[in-house]
């Protein structure tokens, strides 16, 4: 006998929807607590981890429950084992996914998410009405939140950088220009693969004053709203554009038009929405650019019109094992 498939009714999959709002607040609160790096390969107990943790032992029994229904961790006998998938919130782990967790569900996006429909009204950022400045203002002022934002960038970047390397061909330049390359694990990860090239990292000189990066990578500080530097025949930009509207965006573009030979590549890592009701994470994401800086996402043929409109052809888009996609372009 055949079974037919049972009817989901839409209340049950908007509360599944719903819900989704209680997961990742919890994984918020297990990443706050750092409880995935209590683990080793040992089960522990709650009066273990409560100890560890200075909280109340039944209280953080209930909690951890929910952290067992929902893959984090294991529990038997009132113990509790760390999951493969719990293990990405540990701080020191490949990849990490802790500070991606407390940066996206930290005071700061929170702010930008409750205050959402200032952004669907009038097309500005939420975050910059409800906290007054500028998300990069703000983490200039709240140093820890400024931190676990760079935090999550970086444990993240390692695995991109690898990405975008086994995807793309470098072998061809002779210097590559790194524009708002932060800490400069990308430009590094290329170098190293490729051992002729030159590398100069670009950023703001707070940030350049802390870099630590070997004799094969020339740090230079400054503003790629004013200029960027001169020198390279490839010129990288990894999530800049999409931080950014249309009008600033342009700015970047032609400071970078104006540093490069005729001949030189111009490679932009980032995100392409999707056509239409295609499922992606990528349009959440040009949602939170929106209500967070006031930046976007972008289609391949927006990505066309905005290089075209400051001097550059699309060649081509290579995808990568990520969720970055190669953009290439030239000045036409």
């Amino acid at each position: 006998m055949t079974m037919g498939k049972v009817e989901v009714a839409p209340q049950e999959t908007m509360m599944s929807l719903i819900s989704g709002f209680w997961i990742a607040r919890s994984l918020y609160l297990a990443a706050q607590l750092g409880i995935a790096d209590l683990f080793d390969d040992q089960p522990k107990t709650v009066a273990q981890l409560a100890a560890a943790t200075h909280t109340d032992p039944r209280s953080l029994y209930r909690f951890l429950r929910v952290l067992g229904s929902i893959g984090i961790l294991t529990e038997s006998n009132q113990s509790f084992g760390l999951t493969p998938l719990g293990a990405t919130l540990k701080s020191d782990s490949p990849g990490s996914m802790r500070y991606v967790v407390m940066s996206q569900m930290g005071e700061d996006h929170s702010m930008g998410w409750s205050n959402g429909l200032h952004s669907l009204k009038t097309g500005e950022s939420a975050f910059d009405a409800a906290a007054g400045m500028s998300l990069w203002d703000y983490y200039a002022r709240h140093l820890e939140a400024g931190k676990v934002f760079s935090q999550s960038l970086s444990s993240t970047g390692t695995a991109i950088a690898q990405a975008v390397v086994a995807s793309y061909d470098f072998s061809r330049f002779n210097t590559i220009v790194d524009v708002g390359g932060a800490q400069g694990s990308l430009i590094a990860t290329i170098v190293q693969a490729n051992p002729h090239l030159k590398g100069i990292l670009f950023d703001l000189p707070e940030i350049i004053a802390n870099v630590q990066v070997d004799q094969t990578i020339q740090p230079v500080a400054g503003n790629f709203f004013e200029s960027v530097p001169m020198g390279g025949d490839a010129y990288l930009m990894r999530w800049i554009i999409h931080d950014w509207n249309d009008e600033k965006s342009s700015i970047i573009l032609k400071n970078c038009y104006q540093a490069m030979p005729d001949q030189g590549k111009l490679l932009l890592l980032e995100s392409i929405i999707p056509p239409e009701n295609e499922p992606s994470p990528v349009k959440f994401f040009d949602l939170i650019m929106l209500l967070m800086v006031s930046g976007q996402e972008r289609t391949q043929e927006e990505y066309r019109s905005l290089l075209r409109s400051n001097g550059f052809e699309l060649t081509r888009v290579i995808p990568t094992p990520s969720l970055l996609n190669i953009i290439e372009a030239v000045k036409i």
